[in-house]
């Protein structure tokens, strides 16, 4: 701790949310703070007993278990980038390079997903052509693609309607549904296709057809020529002893942030920003309360009563949450930030013995169509996926449930069916050695057609207020690199205020 932030001066930060957006926000501000010598007293409450948010992992007899997501995507650059800046560059590890391939579940089959196929589109012709998992109807229609022109010209669309018109139902039904709901657990059929995967608009822009893009792109790719299908695997990564090392070595560079646990919020309140004491000037020294002259103009209070000034307040939690802390500040802000959707992520572990699985999974994992009517969405093989995850002669299988068909039904009665679906697709009857189920609640942003017209009105909205900053999943992406950019995104803009930033 500096001098000054020892002895009161300088600007008061409070970050309300301690999830991995909260946590990188606080650790840029400890870090840019002792380096610029800016003397900045950084709060960071979590209502949660815990830091760490949906981030946890759990190691139980040789098993390791996460309980939130269990990867993230390198090529979004800055988690990976956050994870060599921490000392973790060693402790980085990708997929099993020998079993990247997924299935997808139809009629009651399993069957590979074809080569080369890439969430929504094929990117090879000739594994496409042979795979039972579309009709000739199915495959007729999709090829259309080729020929079809541009679709009109707007701004966005829902990612089914994206799906029906370039390639037909029958491929919106069997994979993009199964495969985008596994991602982002939520209904295509209101999922913005330029808020999630811009990509696939920008292609049809360039290249009129999808398909003749995606071949293209493979040609000058040589990660697409490996057997990989479902998703570029290979991008996938994560760390040695689970994601939960990322909270604990972010936790460690806190310095002197002063971390409040079990400390919810009730309100924000306040307006305006003065301007801040840069370091060295004695006009704006602390008065006798230990405020700087002109005092804070942000208050945070907590459901305990207590009051905490802000020169700034960072929101690093769902956009939901943020919405009821600000209702008095800026009405209409507060229900642009509520109109944001949530959905409920829930998953179910379980471990067995290799020879109690009768029909191994020769990949990473399965997807479940909705037309199956099946409680499981995906089930994804942890122990083929990652190194380290289950002792030799055992695999441990992670089960992902989602929608309203699982949202308030009783733990025990979640486990039950997913020990009936393991039976039906893997062949296993024997109980299972280890389960472990994770439900929360409300916890996936859903970016819905018109997400980034929300997102501009809110931006807008928060240029009346200086000061206020927001992070976490709910506006700009929702993986762990998203998440990260936000935190880091935060600290820029409370650095700039501080007069610190560029």
């Amino acid at each position: 701790m500096t001098e000054d932030s020892a002895s009161g001066r300088g600007p008061r930060v409070v970050i309300v949310g301690g999830g991995i957006a909260g946590l990188t926000c606080a650790r840029r501000l400890a870090v840019q703070s002792r380096q610029q010598s800016i003397p900045m007293r950084i709060t960071l409450v979590e209502a949660s007993p815990r830091l760490g948010g949906v981030i946890t992992t759990e190691q139980v007899d040789g098993f390791l278990v996460e309980g939130g997501p269990d990867c993230f995507i390198s090529e979004k650059p800055w988690a990976l980038e956050l994870c060599r800046e921490l000392g973790l560059g060693d402790d980085i590890i990708g997929t099993n390079p020998d079993k990247r391939r997924s299935y997808v579940m139809i009629k009651g089959r399993i069957h590979p997903i074809p080569e080369g196929y890439m969430l929504l589109a094929p990117s090879r012709i000739m594994p496409f052509a042979w795979t039972p998992v579309f009709s000739i109807g199915g495959k007729l229609r999709a090829c259309m693609d080729l020929v079809l022109p541009r679709g009109p010209d707007r701004d966005d669309e829902s990612l089914a309607s994206f799906v029906r018109r370039r390639f037909g139902r029958e491929i919106l039904e069997r994979m993009a549904q199964p495969l985008i709901g596994g991602i982002y657990n939520a209904d295509p059929e209101v999922l913005s296709l330029r808020a999630t995967m811009p990509r696939f608009l920008d292609m049809e822009r360039k290249h009129r057809s999808i398909i003749l893009a995606m071949l293209s792109a493979r040609r000058s790719s040589a990660s697409a020529r490996t057997g990989v299908s479902g998703a570029r695997y290979s991008l996938f990564v994560t760390l040695r002893a689970g994601l939960q090392s990322l909270v604990g070595r972010l936790q460690r560079d806190l310095g002197s942030v002063d971390v409040r646990l079990k400390a919810a919020v009730s309100a924000v309140s306040g307006g305006g920003v003065r301007e801040w004491r840069a370091p060295g000037d004695e006009a704006n020294a602390p008065d006798a309360a230990g405020a700087a002259t002109g005092g804070a103009p942000h208050r945070v209070t907590l459901s305990s009563g207590e009051s905490l000034p802000a020169d700034a307040v960072v929101l690093a939690m769902p956009a939901r949450s943020s919405a009821p802390l600000l209702i008095d500040l800026d009405a209409s802000l507060s229900q642009r930030l509520g109109s944001i959707p949530y959905g409920t992520s829930i998953t179910v572990s379980m471990a067995f013995r290799q020879a109690d699985v009768k029909r191994p999974l020769d990949g990473f994992g399965l997807v479940v169509p909705r037309m199956e009517g099946r409680r499981m969405i995906a089930c994804s093989v942890s122990s083929t996926k990652f190194a380290g995850r289950a002792p030799d002669g055992h695999v441990l299988l992670r089960c992902f449930l989602g929608g309203p068909l699982s949202e308030g039904v009783e733990k025990g009665k979640l486990e039950q069916d997913v020990r009936a679906e393991l039976g039906a697709f893997f062949g296993i009857s024997a109980a299972p050695l280890l389960v472990r189920t994770h439900v929360w609640q409300r916890a996936m942003a859903q970016y819905r057609v018109g997400h980034l017209d929300t997102v501009a009105a809110i931006e807008s909205d928060l240029a009346r207020h200086p000061g206020i900053v927001l992070a976490g999943n709910g506006l700009h992406g929702v993986g762990i690199p998203d998440c990260v950019r936000s935190g880091e995104t935060a600290a820029a803009a409370v650095l700039k205020l501080a007069g610190g930033g560029k």
